[in-house]
């Protein structure tokens, strides 16, 4: 029975000490931003990437004038 208490102890202590090797959102992350940004623009790529790309009926142009043309 004491194996089994000092292993689950050990797989504790092993489960909490990689829980603390997050990186937090404010460190440095690739391409000059951070690991916020980086999290922010992947999840902004996805978004892009899922639409489907056409344009609903009540979409206004961006300039009036330049669709009269």
């Amino acid at each position: 029975m004491p194996n089994r208490k000092i292993a689950s102890l050990a797989a504790a202590a092993a489960l909490m000490a990689t829980a603390a090797c997050e990186r937090t959102d404010n460190e440095p992350g690739p391409g000059g931003v951070t690991v916020g940004e980086a999290k922010a623009l992947d999840d902004a790529a996805e978004m892009l990437e899922s639409r489907d790309g056409t344009v609903t009926a009540d979409a206004a142009p961006a300039d009036p004038e330049a669709a009269k043309k």
